[in-house]
């Protein structure tokens, strides 16, 4: 738990996922936002559940917090979002980058969705554009477009701490992969290179991490810390950190949550319209990804 000034934050890793949620909170209005929450699922089984997203309505309900926004840093292909569940016991408002309309026309021919699906983001109550002011009771923050991972990305900058999805990891696991539909190294590079331009002592907040070599978990960085060990960035310029980050990409196997994670995601964290049986299905494409 990290407090700065009137904002607190607190963090809830998910095991399961390597997901690492938050909630902010303006400590004057006890108004706060959730940040990338997760949804339980067995992917063997089909079933869901939500253990996590119980920890955030527990934490929240204990501090007497109200709910304001539920914040996504981008489309997850690693874990479903519990948004409409959170959103349905806590009230708050959906949001990510506006860019969320390219996700959805870059998978929605690969799910074959449904005829009626609209392609505009229109399922979030809120598309952030670059550069947009919000606020969370009294606390001011910024929409930073970071696209690359995917073209939806973005970052939540409040007061002095940023919010970064999947752009970075901790400095001894590197970057994002770019390697899904929409991926553009280039474009991480140039995201990565905006947050790292930050002040020093900015306060990184992750969305995920791997404890590579056994080490503890740790999801918490600084700009300073990530421009000076990644090992990703550090003595590398653009052409030679692209080059290296699509060799890298080829070697990875696609995340294990990646197929129903996207088509749920995409929908703002609902599930495919249930079909004549009263039942919603995901679809497993044969050959595309």
């Amino acid at each position: 738990m990290t407090s700065r000034s009137k904002v607190k934050i607190q963090s809830f890793f998910d095991a399961e996922t390597f997901t690492v949620s938050y909630v902010v909170a303006d400590e004057k209005t006890s108004l706060c936002a959730i940040i990338d929450p997760v949804l339980g699922f067995d992917p063997v089984s089909g079933r869901s559940n939500t253990i996590h997203a119980d920890q955030i309505i527990t934490y929240i309900n204990d501090q007497k917090y109200q709910c304001e926004w539920i914040f996504e840093t981008h489309v997850h292909a690693d874990h479903l979002s519990s948004a409409p569940y959170l959103k349905k016991k806590l009230g708050g408002k959906t949001a990510i980058g506006r860019n969320i309309s390219l996700v959805q026309k870059a998978f929605g021919p690969i799910f074959n969705t449904e005829e009626n699906f609209i392609y505009d983001g229109r399922q979030f109550d809120h598309l952030f554009s670059d550069n947009e002011l919000f606020k969370i009771g009294t606390v001011e923050g910024r929409v930073i477009h970071t696209p690359g991972h995917t073209p939806a990305c973005v970052s939540y900058y409040i007061n002095g701490a940023c919010f970064i999805g999947d752009t970075m990891f901790m400095p001894d696991y590197g970057t994002a992969r770019c390697d899904f539909p929409g991926g553009d190294a280039e474009q991480l590079y140039d995201s990565i290179t905006r947050i790292l331009s930050l002040p020093d002592e900015t306060i990184l907040y992750l969305c995920h991490d791997y404890a590579p070599g056994g080490r503890e978990f740790k999801w918490i960085t600084t700009v300073k810390e990530q421009r000076e060990n990644n090992i990703h960035l550090v003595g590398k310029n653009k052409p030679q950190y692209v080059i290296a980050r699509k060799t890298r990409d080829a070697e990875l196997s696609m995340p294990k949550l990646m197929i129903p994670s996207v088509q749920v995601n995409m929908r703002a964290g609902h599930f495919p319209p249930s079909e004549e049986n009263g039942t919603s299905y995901i679809k497993i494409p044969i050959n595309k990804l």
